[in-house]
């Protein structure tokens, strides 16, 4: 049985992954789809556990074997994509499947699951806070973190292409709205 999708997108640094890790443990049924990317491992991540990590060149290769569902060479040469396999994997089991994936493949995924697909865009306050938060993460260079907050200058503008928007000024308020779209959209 195939289940239904819960697409979640963001800024780096806007709350995202904290919001769906808390929802992963909110007993909905609900299976996180490991996204694979070329980047390297950043602090204590683990292979097959928050990403499939592959070289640049094993991506491309998946690439041209049409492994993926999904796509996206957000940086030159540091792919992030969603493999078919992780589908399968989920599905198999009778769960719905979860992704945290950047603007583009969220609304690409969007796109291609359609109605069985809920998409939820998490919104810093402001660009501001999302500098201090991606500082106070200390897992990326000053040089890495300006480019990421340039990034999300632009990823912000795809805000009105997802179903619904949280912004996360409060975290628990976040928390609490997220829990209600997603018990909303899985009972619908």
């Amino acid at each position: 049985m195939e289940g239904k999708v819960l697409i979640f997108s963001a800024p780096s640094g806007s709350g995202k992954s904290t919001i769906v890790n808390h929802l992963l443990k909110c007993g909905y049924d609900l299976e996180f789809s490991i996204s694979a990317t070329s980047r390297a491992p950043r602090g204590s991540e683990q292979n097959g556990v928050e990403y499939y990590f592959l070289t640049a060149d094993e991506f491309r290769d998946r690439i041209s074997k049409d492994e993926f569902v999904e796509y996206e060479e957000v940086y030159a040469g540091c792919f992030y994509g969603t493999l078919r396999s992780e589908l399968t994997r989920i599905w198999s089991k009778g769960h719905h499947i979860v992704f945290d994936v950047d603007v583009k493949g969220g609304v690409n995924l969007k796109k291609l699951f359609g109605n069985r697909a809920l998409s939820v865009f998490i919104q810093p306050p402001s660009v501001d806070e999302l500098r201090n938060r991606l500082v106070k993460r200390a897992t990326d260079s000053a040089e890495k973190i300006e480019q990421r907050v340039a990034k999300a200058s632009e990823e912000l503008t795809y805000a009105p292409k997802f179903d619904k928007i949280i912004i996360n000024d409060n975290l628990e308020t976040a928390l609490g709205e997220a829990e209600k779209i997603v018990t909303d959209f899985i009972k619908a």
